[in-house]
Parts: structure tokens; sequence; C-alpha cells
């Protein structure tokens, strides 16, 4: 049976409370969960070699075979080779640039430090990527039975952004996670999750064959809650980590770390990036010394303004479990660092020295030179793409704004003109333009949706309003309007609003299945008069006179439920043929592919042949009665 999301929340609440008062007892619960989903497993496996084993003794006293043999066998063998390929579980090599001790020995030296003190394996690799994050990684060789092989994830832009005293406890933080027996049960409760995930996975195509009778029922009962159960340990984990961190480097260090890879990874992600990406309408070829600026961008800062509104902003979201990584302010509060008066949080002071001048040293320019290489060869094609696309969208802004010199622009020519402006040159030098147009055409949906979007960006909740202007009059606009007030009430800490912009788009998405389910066929529906303009129905006459194998053409609407402003119009066509090819053919089946596609209704449609013959299906010849009897459906005849 699934679970609900509000069920999933509940329980998760509730083994939090348990874990709390009684982590080991919360841990043994985990672990015998974890052994039930691989007793369940084995006991299956066991089953099926029994039975087989049977049938080969079977065959061996009796010394005969016959068909229905061979089949049970193979009905057999099948559910075996999933489970066994499934546990055997497979982790792909995390991908980076390999950092040797010769090469940066103070690092390696800070690395060895942390690992006595937290008592944790050494790492088989440790990796410099070109992520703003740091991470363990844990691939195990042997599948389920484990033999780690340990990797030490580094992103550069991480060490350019904090100071090496902000970085070891980073580093502690990671190594906390492999720290003491604990870190070897979470490794293994990681793997039966993947074990899991990867029999399910393999069941899917082999359905037909029945293998998943087997594990569908249990599973559907047994994941929920195993998730729950594992995903509680996740977020504890965290704090684990947070706490080991704590004790080696200092609370304050670990504070200021986070609150450093909140506001910087925002500077990073709204004005670093963007400004790298905007040189495309000035620039044939990508920059070629990216990580290189990024770290004197990142050495220069920003001003105390912007970061303090990047640091409200963390502080204000709140724990969800979207995420197994607790809040930014909870974490603050588990350390101690952040008190009754979070307003009053400082922001932490400029780093002198970077982690990565410290630990990587007289390696660091050849290190950064490799990044900003390798960024540059991936992004050339795309780069050289975009800039054509970026100068012929120019060429567009400008033949428009002479011609709103010189007079009063069209309603599509005045959003060409908006939405380019706000993308080529900004979005602030956007938003008049768009108000302007707004103002004239006041339900425009695009112009609204972008309008909302720049304002929610400033963080001017009136946005919500434009958005929700945007929703109006056009369902397929929900979802993704949904989705952006959605994520702005989240970044702003507002879940309760949030979550009822998330429920109303998951509402929407069951209208649209449920609307493309309505309009995917057409059998005993209801069909009325298509009611459209001659001038559409001459349109549409001249569109079928360009198809010779047209014979007659008969149009009407299908009566909807869901969306009915968005007409489903029915086409109904008689073909010619030859006398000897009565039924419908390969060749009518593109015909209609091509009139579905090509032909322009004003709003969706679906086509069909109804050639008045006994060897057409039933379902088409009523079709083709009824759409002969509605008044004005007769549009075409050859």
């Amino acid at each position: 049976m699934a679970i609900t999301e509000q069920q999933f929340d509940a329980l998760i609440q509730r083994l939090e409370n348990v874990a709390r008062r009684q982590p080991g007892l919360y841990k043994l619960r985990v672990g015998l969960l974890a052994l039930l989903g691989y007793a369940y497993i084995f006991s299956v496996l066991a089953g099926l070699l029994a039975v087989l084993a049977l049938l080969v003794l079977a065959v061996f006293w009796s010394g005969r075979i016959n068909f229905y043999m061979v089949k049970l066998g193979i009905l057999i063998l099948v559910p075996v080779s999933i489970i066994l390929k499934s546990l055997w579980v497979t982790f792909p090599p995390p991908t980076g640039l390999e950092l040797h001790r010769h090469q940066v020995p103070r690092l390696f030296q800070l690395i060895d430090k942390l690992t006595k003190a937290l008592d944790a394996p050494r790492f088989h690799r440790i990796l410099l990527t070109d992520d703003f994050n740091a991470g363990v990684f844990q691939r195990p060789r042997l599948g389920i039975f484990g033999w780690q092989q340990n990797y030490l994830l580094l992103g550069l832009p991480l060490m350019q952004a904090l100071s090496p005293a902000q970085l070891s406890a980073v580093l502690a933080h990671e190594l906390g996670h492999l720290s003491g027996n604990h870190s070897r049960f979470n490794a293994w409760i990681y793997r039966v999750r993947q074990t899991y995930f990867q029999i399910l996975q393999r069941l899917q195509p082999s359905d037909g064959q029945g293998s998943s009778v087997l594990f569908q029922g249990f599973f559907n009962w047994y994941a929920p809650f195993f998730s729950a159960y594992s995903f509680v340990l996740a977020r504890m984990n965290e704090y684990e980590a947070d706490r080991c961190a704590k004790e080696i480097a200092g609370a304050q260090n670990m504070a200021e770390a986070l609150i450093n890879v909140e506001i910087k990874g925002k500077f990073l992600q709204g004005s670093f990036w963007p400004g790298v990406l905007k040189q495309v309408s000035e620039r044939v070829e990508p920059p070629a010394t990216t990580f290189t600026n990024m770290s004197g961008a990142l050495a220069a800062g920003f001003s105390n303004q912007d970061a303090a509104q990047w640091l409200d902003q963390a502080l204000a979201q709140k724990t969800s479990n979207g995420d197994t990584h607790p809040c930014l302010a909870d974490r603050l509060s588990a350390l101690g660092y952040l008190g009754a008066g979070r307003e009053q949080l400082p922001v932490p002071a400029a780093v002198g020295v970077s982690a990565a001048q410290e630990y990587l040293g007289n390696a660091l320019p050849k290190l950064t030179a490799y990044f900003d290489l390798t960024w540059k060869e991936q992004n050339e094609t795309p780069w050289r793409q975009k800039y054509a696309s970026v100068q012929e969208s120019l060429k567009q802004l400008r033949e428009l704004e002479s011609k709103a010199k010189k007079g009063q622009l069209k309603e599509e020519e005045a959003w060409n003109r908006a939405h380019l402006t706000a993308e080529l040159k900004g979005s602030e030098a956007g938003i008049p333009l768009l108000r302007e147009l707004l103002a004239n055409h006041p339900t425009h949906a695009g112009a609204n949706y972008l309008l909302g979007q720049i304002l929610l960006e400033q963080n001017d909740a009136t946005g919500i309003g434009h958005i929700e202007k945007a929703m109006s009059g056009n369902p397929h606009n929900v979802i993704p309007c949904c989705e952006a007030i959605y994520y702005w009430l989240k970044q702003q800490g507002k879940l309760e609003e949030a979550k009822l912009y998330q429920e109303r788009a998951e509402k929407h998405c069951e209208i649209m299945l449920r609307s493309q389910q309505e309009r995917y066929f057409v059998s005993g529906d209801e069909l009325t008069p298509h009611n459209l303009p001659p001038a559409a129905v001459h349109e549409l006459r001249q569109q079928l006179s360009g198809y010779p194998q047209v014979k007659e053409a008969y149009l009407a609407q299908k009566v909807v439920k869901y969306f009915p402003e968005q007409p489903l119009y029915v086409l109904g066509v008689t073909v010619q043929r030859a006398w000897y090819k009565l039924a419908v053919s390969d060749g009518d089946a593109k015909l209609l592919n091509k009139l579905a596609s090509e032909l322009n209704f004003p709003g969706g449609a679906y086509v069909l042949v109804i050639n008045p013959v006994s060897d057409e299906s039933g379902c088409s010849k009523k079709i083709g009665k009824i759409l002969r009897k509605i008044e004005g459906a007769a549009i075409y005849r050859y």
C-alpha cells in the first residue's frame, strides 16, 4: 500500500522523537528492518533454488524431461538471475583530478591529522573537482559485502571560498561520516537501499514473466517504512558529523564555514556565473580563465548588504523532509552558535588567505589552469552555438527598438522586445517594458510570468500576483508557475504556504492526466458542430486539398469534461483506395499522422478514417455515421 506525503511526514516526526530519546534502540530497529528485507530476498532465493533442485532431481530419477519441465526451469531461473545480479550493487567511481602527496603535501598532512583524530579510514583517492562542494564517497568493490574504496572529493571553488580553518572544519565534518563504528553501519544501510532499488528497477522489465509477483507486494509495504527509518538516520548522521567538526576545529570555524558556504554559494550562483555566461553576447569563444577569475572574485568579496541579505534568506529556511540535511539555523543552533537573536548573527570576516592558497601551495596555479582549460574545452561548442543565437536575437531586438521609435508595437512585437531586453540587457532593463506591455495587455501570460520571476528574484512578493495571473486561462502554465512560487516561498522559510502550491500543482497534474486520457480516444462520445468561422474552415479546406488520398472530410467537436475552453476537434476522412484494399493499411496510418501534425487546428485534433465499408472497425463506422449527421460537419469533398 502506498504511503501519502502526510503519512510519511508524520512517520518521520515520530521516528525523530524515538531517535532523540533512545538513539541506540532506534539504530537497532533500523538494522533489524534492513535485515528483514535481506531475509525476505534470501528466503525467496532459497525457495526458488529448492524448487529448481527438486526439478533437477525429478529429471534425474525419472530419466525424462518434457516441455513443461523446461518452461518451469526457465521461470525459476529468471527471478534467480535478477536477485543475484541485484545483490551485486554497483557504484561508478567518482570523477575528478587525482591529487598526490608529493604534489600538495600540506593538504595530505591536514587529512592525515584529521583521519587520526577521528579514527576514520584512510582515503584511497583524493580528487579535486570543479564543484562548490566537498564530500566522501565509499565505493564497495564487493557489492553488499563491502571492501570499501574511499574517496575524498574536494571542490576547488569551495577551497577558494573558505579560510584554512573553515576548510579544516568542513573536512572534519566529512570525515565524521566515516568516524568510528557507526560509519560502517551507515554505509551498510546505504548499500541496502541501493540493493532494494536495483531489485525493483530490474524487476520492472520482467513483469510479464511474473517475477515481480514475488517482490512487488512486499516492497510496496516495506520500502516506505525503510525509507523513513533510513532518512532519519541520515539526518542524525549530519548532526553527528557537525559535532565531530566542532570537537576538532571549534564551533566558530564550523559555523562560519556553514555560513560562508551559503553566502558565497549565493554569490557564485546569482552573480559570478551569470556574469560569465553574459559574455556570450560579446565573445565567440568561452573565457579561458574562468576559475582564475572566480578566485579573484571570491577574494574581492561583495557588499555587506548583499551578504546580510543572503544570510537572512538562508536562516529563514526551515528543515523539511525533502532533504536529509538540516537547515542552516538548526545546524547553527546545534553547534551552540545561534541563540535567540538570530537577526544579530554577524557575517563572517573576509577570508585573507584562502584554503586553496594554504593547502594547494605552489601547485595552485597549475591546478587552476587545468580547470580553466577543461571548462573552456567542455563549453566551446555550446558557447559558439549560443553566441550565434544571441547575435540573431540582438539583431531582432535592434529592429524592434527601431520600430518602437516610429510607433506603437503590436502585442507580440512588444512581448518579443520586452523578453529579449530582459534576456540580453538584464532584468532591470526589461521591467519597464514588461510593465508597459501589461498596462495595455494585462492578461499576457508570458509577460506576467517573466515579471513575476524578476520581482521574486528581487525578493518582491508582488511577483506572486503576476505569476498567479500567468496561471489563469492556460492550464499548461499552472505547474511551472506553482513551482516558481513554491521555491521562492520555501527560500523565505514559509513552508506551509509553499506546501499549498505544491499540493495545487499535484492536483493539477492529476487533472492534466485525466484530460490527456479524455482526449486520447474518441468512441461513443458526444460530438457537436465544430463552430469554426468560415475563414478557418476555408483554410482547412485549402490544406486538405494538398492530400490527394483524402476524398471527403467531416469536422466536429468532442464534448470534453476537462478544460472545455480548449476544444478537441474530430476530423473524419474517407480515403481513396484501390478496390482490393478495403481495410485500413499502413499507408492510411501514415496519412493520419501527417494530417494530425500538419493541419492547423485552433486546438487539439483527433483524426480517423471513416470509409463506409464493412472492413472498417465498428468504432470508426459509428463515428462516421455520427459525423455525417451533424450539421455543417462536411467541410471538404475531392
